[in-house]
């Protein structure tokens, strides 16, 4: 019979790393609670200032809760992971890191956004309200090379993934690199933009309950998923949307989130902080085209459903 766990945030992991000894085993069929704190290893707190975010100890950010040992599990295996449900805290953050993001060049200042959570949605300010669809965006297995190996960034086991697909209906599938597979997870997010601009979502602590299971003798070289519903709850209206072209992506990313920052200060007096946040949390970058080179173009798409 498939059993329930709770795993608290007692001990977490600043790095992925396959030489930590598991904190849980599990069967599976079984379901595990991870208790999973915000993404600054709770150097933000709800009475934190702008000033916190100037000196960030980034060796403690995207602390990990885990290892889970799933039986059975062995390299060339996919490991099973169904999405259930999050849990907030009542409270999470945004900011602009100085030297972090997107546009770093242009936001050299730190801004701290602390956000009210409020059952399904979370007020920016007045007129300004975002549905919440909670996701992890850290999650993976141990790597197969020794670690440490840093949680900021995505790798073939996973790691910081930042994709806002990952919520609650969700099934992840990850290589399994080393027995057991050795799961962990956190930097849990009320909400995203597809592209994170300023570097942060709406960080928050949360508890994820996800359930594990093992395709045996089949393997896949990265993470891949199923969503069952539409990706955003914010796409119930209409968009504004702000375009960039030329040669480079990155630079073409940059300038139509700056197009875009310079329409939220003109039709909805923001300040160019708030607006950088707000498209880091809400507005999504895509490639909408690359195949017409050298003028390759991306769009910033803004849901307007979030002007109340």
């Amino acid at each position: 019979m498939a059993k329930d766990y709770y795993l608290d945030d007692s001990v977490v992991a600043y790095a992925w790393d396959n030489s930590y000894p598991p904190r849980l085993s599990i069967e599976p069929g079984d379901t595990v609670t991870f208790a999973c704190q915000e993404a600054s290893g709770l150097q933000i707190k709800p009475d934190s200032k702008a000033s916190a975010l100037a000196v960030l100890d980034f060796s403690k950010v995207d602390t990990l809760t885990g290892p889970v040992y799933v039986k059975g599990a062995a390299p060339g295996d996919t490991l099973v992971v169904e999405i259930l449900r999050f849990a907030h805290k009542g409270w999470g953050w945004s900011g602009i890191i100085p030297g972090f993001g997107l546009l770093a060049d242009d936001f050299t200042e730190p801004y701290l956004k602390i956000w009210h959570l409020e059952g399904d949605g979370a007020r920016f300010k007045a007129g300004i309200r975002l549905p919440l669809d909670p996701f992890c965006g850290t999650m993976g297995v141990a790597p197969r090379q020794a670690g440490p190996i840093s949680t900021i960034a995505p790798t073939e086991h996973g790691g910081n993934l930042d994709n806002r697909g990952l919520t609650a209906g969700t099934t992840l599938y990850l290589p399994v690199w080393m027995p057991g597979a050795l799961f962990s997870c956190g930097d849990c997010h009320g909400t995203q933009g597809d592209g994170e601009v300023c570097g942060t979502g709406i960080e928050a602590s949360m508890d994820v309950t996800l359930r594990f299971g093992l395709l045996k003798g089949h393997s896949i070289p990265e993470l891949r998923f199923e969503r069952p519903r539409p990706l955003t709850l914010a796409d119930r209206g209409s968009y504004y949307v702000t375009t960039a072209h030329g040669p480079d992506l990155y630079r073409n990313a940059q300038q139509a989130i700056r197009y875009m920052i310079g329409h939220m200060v003109e039709a909805h007096k923001l300040s160019e902080a708030e607006a950088y946040v707000l498209c880091s949390v809400a507005v999504d970058l895509r490639i909408s085209q690359i195949v017409d080179a050298p003028n390759w173009m991306v769009s910033a798409y803004l849901p307007e459903s979030i002007f109340t």
